[in-house]
């Protein structure tokens, strides 16, 4: 039982430093939310921080509400993709856990 309880914590301890390297490489990452046929785009990084926002204003025409309704539409894009490339690049990071069935990393 110790030499099993040893390499477990052997191995939690594996995935907490490959967790805060994929964590800062997840910092570095960028994706491009678009709303519109790309009336908007938001660049967001990794650490869902909005790095840039672009308005094609000649397609806008004065029309504040159809901009903000792309500008939610272009972020929820943007977030969406980052939950995609954080499921790609951390989630395997818990296999050989045994973790119970429904256990969820907290990312």
């Amino acid at each position: 039982m110790k030499g099993t309880l040893g390499n477990m914590m052997q191995q939690v301890q594996k995935m907490q430093e490959e967790m805060q390297k994929a964590q800062q490489e997840m910092a570095s990452k960028e994706v491009t939310g678009s709303a519109g046929g790309d009336i908007v785009k938001v660049v967001m990084n990794g650490q869902h921080q909005i790095k840039n926002i672009v308005i094609d204003h000649d397609m806008i025409d004065g029309d504040n509400e159809m901009l903000e309704d792309l500008l939610v539409a272009a972020f929820n894009d943007a977030m969406n993709k980052v939950g995609e490339l954080q499921k790609l690049d951390l989630g395997g990071l818990a296999e050989g856990l045994n973790l119970p069935p429904g256990f969820k990393m907290p990312f």
